[in-house]
């Protein structure tokens, strides 16, 4: 941890020296690609531990010592939030593009046409066209602007229309990065998440079974599985007999499912006085209860599943210390109320 908190720092001042500092002119095109390399690091871990109430208070507090250290260097330094580091390559993009001192032989590969960007995770991307590669998702986001918004079109429609942009961008070959792009862009400028979460699953739930169409829906869930408070706020708001055939109709689905209820659980505490396992500040008010209704749920859709999910629950409570009595182990009681529901 000591090494991840370093390097949130590390990119903080990376993203500050972009903006603002001269030293920009000695940037080459390996410059700019390791910059973003960190870019999309700093994104990936704000993503994995956001909903880490522990972690993500240690990240806070090590933002707020940087933040302090850079405005102390620079004058008019604007105090960045975990929140805007989750779009940490777009940070960096405008800083560079802001800074007077950027090489105008850089500000030409960013603008190259002829060669969009191609975004491999977890080596260095090739930046020569990345502003164009940008400038094209923002228009297919401009073209399909009733996602992002309240328009006269019903889920469905734009269920559809999604899909059609998802399926164009991925067969041309070679164009994931694009899809990620427009996707990105599409949660970016969303003003309603709830009905986002519905467009979503009218997606996978409608798309044709063509090799295509199947390939734009897993690549639409490995995107949903990297966006963690989405995939939650999916699984919290959408209506039981919906995620249920999103299970059924998606193994996946069901298993990312399946984590975030594990999740919920993981986050619960016992209170003495109401005698009941509650969820704590941070965590969605979702009762061990509603909990248990939904796993059954997925057993019923996958019977399969119900060896599988009881194992790992008796093997959680048995690292809670192997305890029978009510509110020692949330996953002994969780256990407990799936075997007098579904036995």
């Amino acid at each position: 941890m000591e090494a991840a908190l370093k390097n949130l720092s590390s990119t903080v001042e990376l993203l500050a020296v972009a903006a603002r500092s001269s030293d920009v002119r000695l940037w080459e095109r390996k410059s700019v690609s390791r910059a973003f390399h960190w870019a999309f690091y700093c994104e990936h871990l704000v993503s994995k531990f956001h909903q880490n109430p522990q972690i993500r208070e240690i990240m806070e507090l090590q933002l707020q010592q940087t933040n302090s250290t850079l405005r102390a260097v620079f004058a008019d330094y604007t105090e960045l939030s975990l929140m805007d580091l989750s779009q940490c390559q777009h940070l960096l993009l405008t800083g560079l593009l802001s800074n007077p001192h950027l090489p105008l032989s850089i500000m030409k590969i960013l603008f190259d046409s002829r060669k969009p960007a191609h975004v491999i995770p977890g080596e260095y991307q090739d930046v020569t066209g990345l502003c164009s590669r940008i400038i094209q998702c923002k228009s297919a986001l401009k073209i399909f602007s009733p996602l992002t918004g309240q328009s006269g079109a019903g889920a469905g429609v734009q269920a559809a229309m999604l899909m059609e942009s998802l399926h164009a961008l991925l067969s041309r070959g070679g164009e994931a990065c694009r899809a990620q792009c427009f996707l990105d862009s599409v949660l970016q400028g969303c003003k309603e998440v709830e009905h986002l979460c519905l467009v979503l699953a009218d997606a996978m739930l409608t798309a044709e079974n063509a090799h295509s169409r199947t390939a734009s829906v897993d690549f639409l869930q490995d995107w949903l599985q990297q966006k963690h408070s989405l995939l939650q706020q999916m699984c919290l708001t959408l209506p039981i007999s919906l995620l249920k055939d999103l299970a059924k109709e998606h193994a996946k689905f069901r298993d990312m499912y399946g984590g975030v209820l594990k999740k919920w659980v993981a986050d619960m505490e016992y209170c003495i006085d109401d005698g009941e396992w509650v969820q704590s500040s941070t965590s969605p008010k979702v009762s061990l209860r509603e909990v248990t209704e939904r796993f059954v749920i997925l057993f019923k859709v996958c019977p399969a599943l119900k060896s599988t999910v009881e194992r790992e629950l008796n093997d959680l409570r048995i690292s809670d210390g192997d305890f029978d009595v009510r509110g020692l182990s949330v996953w002994g009681d969780l256990l407990a109320e799936i075997h007098k529901c579904h036995p």
